[in-house]
């Protein structure tokens, strides 16, 4: 028996930024960091929905931390939410992380989440909490609806760009009115 089903397009590392129409509310104008995409699905961490709470005051470690983190935590998507994530901008030493792309690494070591919240984080670090998750074809026939766009990973929308202007300012780098999308199959 031969395998007909189409193979994953492997588009990660990229930015998901959903159209206008798309009204889920886990993905409703959201820029998503697409780390891994192939023929059994896909992960991505949503990068433009801040809960509002520090991670010094949320992250509950044994033996506890006795330090105020002033980071906040983020949504990294509706999948998992009790599971946690750090995205940063440099590698960090001596643990476990994964390189996205270049100035992007993802990593979930207990040993650097205590590190991060016991001492100055550095500047371009982000806390998350659960991912966006895609079974086999599903992402593919998201983009075929055209319900995504997509974008090269831009550093300064990862790490610098506010929550609330993260999506317009990703699709407005596309040379893109958001104003002027249409959601329709192979239509943009």
């Amino acid at each position: 028996m031969t395998d007909t089903a189409p193979q994953a397009a492997g588009l990660a590392p990229t930015l998901l930024l959903s159209m206008p129409q798309l009204i889920d509310p886990n993905f409703k104008r959201t820029v998503v960091l697409l780390c891994e995409h192939n023929r059994e699905g896909a992960f991505g961490l949503v990068l433009n929905r801040p809960t509002g709470a520090l991670a010094g005051e949320v992250v509950q470690l044994d033996p506890p931390v006795h330090q105020r983190n002033d980071q906040q935590i983020w949504v990294g998507g509706p999948v998992e939410p009790q599971r946690g994530w750090i995205l940063l901008a440099q590698a960090p030493a001596n643990t476990d992380a994964v390189r996205v792309t270049d100035g992007v690494y993802l990593s979930a070591s207990p040993a650097l989440l205590r590190q991060l919240l016991e001492n100055p984080t550095p500047q371009r670090t982000r806390f998350l909490v659960g991912y966006a998750g895609w079974g086999p074809g599903q992402l593919d026939n998201e983009l075929l609806q055209s319900a995504w766009l997509t974008a090269d990973v831009d550093l300064d929308i990862v790490f610098d760009t506010a929550a609330e202007a993260m999506w317009e300012a990703a699709i407005r780098r596309l040379g893109v009115d958001p104003i002027a999308l249409q959601m329709s199959p192979g239509v943009h």
